[in-house]
């Protein structure tokens, strides 16, 4: 299994907070996530100095805008060496194979995946905006349309991994926010599961944030969620 499965949100607006507890952090066992607020606060080279310690990193800035645009924003995010950048499905065909083509073009590629539904919106969030198909509908037809243009994967909930495993296959990557440990609070997400169950239902990397980031040992947190993963892996 995968040492690295875990992906930890550095959900904080400051670069010296940010590296602060990446020190706190054990690259062999997790990945790191960079989302839109520490990104535009500390721009590119906050990249450079967590690859320097050992982490690959998940580039989140969801991506959404015209083919064009989309496809230099990736392929810059690909030049920063990062081991996977993320576009909007709901930006569409045309833009998700841009950006397919973007990244192709750098030497080592990221992988590129697409975000489905946010884990804060549930059906009658959908239907404010006028998607009355619901977040299965939703979720299920964005993940056939990424896999159809070459993306390498997804973001979904955990909850929804069976059914774009049933449709996408055994090997489009399906990486899962909204994992809390037991006890936690859901916070702002609306779809939420234990990492355990989140393995059981067919993800393959998950995103926590303030369940790590907030612990006092955030080493010893990663290494209980390894450990509740592996009993649930040999369980298979």
């Amino acid at each position: 299994m995968d040492n690295r499965r875990v992906i930890v949100a550095l959900d904080f607006p400051s670069a010296d907070e940010a590296l602060a507890c990446a020190a706190r952090l054990d690259p062999r066992l997790c990945r790191v996530k960079v989302g839109k607020e520490l990104f535009v606060a500390t721009g590119p080279a906050l990249i450079g100095k967590l690859q320097e310690r050992g982490f690959e990193v998940f580039l989140d800035l969801k991506f959404h805008d015209i083919p064009n645009t989309v496809a230099g924003a990736c392929k810059a995010a690909a030049a920063l060496g990062v081991w996977m950048v993320n576009v909007h499905a709901s930006g569409g065909e045309a833009m998700m194979r841009a950006a397919r083509d973007a990244v192709a073009s750098v030497t080592k590629p990221p992988l590129l995946i697409a975000v489905t539904i946010l884990t804060s919106l549930d059906d009658d969030s959908l239907r404010q905006v006028g998607f009355a198909d619901g977040v299965r509908g939703r979720v299920e037809g964005l993940s056939r349309l990424a896999r159809e243009c070459g993306l390498d994967g997804v973001v979904c909930s955990a909850q929804e991994a069976p059914w774009v495993r049933a449709s996408a296959g055994t090997t489009f990557t399906l990486v899962t926010p909204g994992i809390r440990l037991e006890g936690d609070a859901k916070a702002d997400q609306a779809r939420v599961v234990t990492p355990p169950e989140a393995l059981r239902l067919g993800a393959d990397y998950l995103v926590i944030g303030r369940s790590v980031t907030r612990s006092e040992d955030p080493v010893a947190t990663l290494e209980a969620i390894h450990r509740s993963l592996e009993e649930e892996s040999r369980r298979k």
